[in-house]
C-alpha cells in the first residue's frame, strides 16, 4: 500500500511564496515520476509540474519561471516551491506518484492566494 501525505498549503498574499511537500510511504519503486496537480473550483484538475526519479522536470506554461519542483529520492519526498503567487494559483494541490502502471494521489492541500 502506498500513501502520499502533503503539507505546506495555506493562505498567502499575491506576490508571496509557499513551499509544498509530499512524502510517499509504502512499496515505492525506484523508477517513478512524482508531481503536483491542482484543481480550482469549477475547473478540471490540471498538471502543475512533474519530476522523474532521474531528475527530469516538466512544468505547465502558467507556472514556468515561478514554481520549482524538486525531490529527495532517499526520503521519497517531492517539493514544490511556489514564488510570485497569483490569485489564479488558488486551488487544491494534489501530490501524484506514477510507477509502472500504478497511479497514486494524495488527499490534497489548499493554497489560497488573496489579499
Amino acid at each position: 500500500q502506498v500513501q502520499l501525505v502533503e503539507s505546506g498549503g495555506g493562505l498567502v498574499q499575491p506576490g508571496g511564496s509557499l513551499r509544498l511537500s509530499c512524502e510517499a510511504s509504502g512499496s515505492i519503486f525506484s523508477i517513478n515520476t512524482m508531481g503536483w496537480y491542482r484543481q480550482a473550483p469549477g475547473k478540471q484538475r490540471e498538471l502543475v509540474a512533474t519530476i522523474t526519479s532521474g531528475g527530469s522536470t516538466n512544468y505547465a506554461d502558467s507556472v514556468k519561471g515561478r514554481f520549482t519542483i524538486s525531490r529527495d529520492n532517499g526520503k521519497n519526498t517531492v517539493y514544490l516551491q511556489m514564488n510570485i503567487l497569483k490569485p489564479e494559483d488558488t486551488a487544491v494541490y494534489y501530490c501524484n506518484l506514477k510507477m509502472v502502471m500504478l497511479n497514486y494521489w494524495g488527499q490534497g492541500t489548499q493554497v489560497t492566494v488573496s489579499s
